[in-house]
């Protein structure tokens, strides 16, 4: 966390990936943790399969600071494929850390990460959302393991806090509810940091 208690974060993913909606449900869950918050998209050509960025600044005071994020302490990349056009390790700082869908290990991963020698971490969004949502939305795994590598909200409270907000937002489809915290918990246990 950054001398002034901000976190700031980068999503880095393909556009109907749900980046976005990740970002904007970590943005949510930490304002009901009493945090001072932004999450917003970069918008670019907005189509589906199109790189997006989308960014969140996670605050303990008020952040007057309005421009994306060039400097972030942690970058998560939904779809593995843009390492190889997009710098998504550019301007990371030196004490944070990258967190990549892909089925392959920190290890594995690190050659393509254009030199980047700070911390490492993957997580196989695709399997656990086909095992237990049946169909590819890598958006759920990928906002827990944010969670939990950078550690800007306590596990048990994000839980209860995306579960109140997930019941909100889908009061009339519990089923969705379950396998999404399900999808959650497998997520934050299956997180490999390198």
């Amino acid at each position: 966390m950054a001398s002034n208690g901000m976190v700031e974060i980068r999503w880095h993913g393909r556009g109907g990936q749900g980046a976005k909606k990740a970002c904007m449900l970590l943005a949510d869950v930490a304002a009901l943790e009493g945090k001072f918050v932004q999450g917003f998209p970069e918008y670019g050509p907005e189509r589906m399969g199109a790189p997006i960025t989308a960014y969140n600044r996670i605050s303990e005071k008020r952040c007057n600071v309005h421009s994306n994020i060039y400097y972030p302490d942690y970058v998560i990349v939904v779809d593995e494929t843009l390492l190889d056009s997009v710098d998504v390790t550019g301007g990371l700082k030196e004490g944070g850390a990258i967190i990549i869908n892909t089925p392959e290990s920190p290890g594995e991963i690190r050659p393509r990460l254009r030199g980047w020698s700070g911390k490492v971490c993957t997580i196989d969004a695709r399997r656990i959302s086909e095992e237990i949502l049946g169909a590819n939305f890598p958006n759920t795994p990928m906002l827990a393991a944010a969670v939990k590598v950078s550690g800007v909200l306590e596990t048990d409270r994000f839980l209860g806090h995306i579960g109140e907000s997930f019941r909100h937002q889908f009061a009339n489809k519990p089923q969705v509810i379950e396998g999404n915290m399900a999808t959650l918990k497998k997520s934050l246990e299956e997180v490999q940091v390198g």
